[in-house]
């Protein structure tokens, strides 16, 4: 399969069977990931994997609490985007999905957060080469991964990837075309001649 195709089947899972995988193919997509490129090749990037029920617990415990402050009195756009989607506090898929991924970034590295959050899209879609839902969580507050998993203090949580199999089936959401967003030479000037044809994609 062509990696568009790959990109273009991907969806976000938020609810997840609790259906054993294969941790063989995470380790794959990590793999995939940390060939990214990153800021002077700092590649400021470290991954924790988490099977463990009881651990799981305590991370959605931790996210929980962090969430249900945020819900309480979040930014009005924030707020009518949570209530069109039901998003609330609650987080089951961190117990429910059979591994957890936490993404990590070195914050003294050049380019940290941008070099991160490549290697982060590599890993998607390697998980979804191999079969795999995922969903990119950021928690609200990450604090306590320090504590928790004994992280050091240079490096910062930026997502937690709930990995497994979907319980449910999703739709394919709907992107702007493809000529909408592009434009050659300048901002608003179109790109005459280029067409599904040419450009690869519609």
């Amino acid at each position: 399969m062509k990696l568009r195709d790959i990109a273009r089947n991907r969806v976000s899972a938020r609810e997840f069977s609790r259906e054993e995988i294969d941790l063989g193919n995470v380790l794959y997509a990590i793999d995939v990931a940390r060939h990214a490129p990153s800021g002077a090749n700092q590649q400021p990037w470290r991954f924790i994997i988490v099977t463990d029920p009881k651990t799981k617990k305590k991370i959605r415990a931790r996210c929980e609490e962090a969430e249900k402050r945020f819900h309480e009195n979040p930014p009005e756009n924030i707020r009518r985007f949570l209530l069109e989607k039901g998003i609330t506090w609650r987080k089951p898929f961190l117990t429910d999905a059979y591994a957890l991924i936490l993404v990590f970034g070195r914050k003294t590295a050049p380019y940290w957060i941008q070099s991160v959050w490549l290697s982060i899209g590599y890993l998607i879609l390697a998980l979804e080469e191999v079969g795999l839902a995922s969903l990119t969580y950021t928690p609200s507050d990450t604090s306590w991964v320090h504590e928790e998993l004994g992280v050091p203090e240079e490096y910062v949580l930026q997502t937690i990837i709930p990995v497994g199999k979907p319980k449910h089936a999703a739709s394919v959401k709907e992107r702007i075309p493809l000529l909408d967003i592009i434009f050659c030479g300048r901002w608003g000037s179109p790109c005459v001649g280029l067409g599904p044809q040419n450009s690869g994609g519609e």
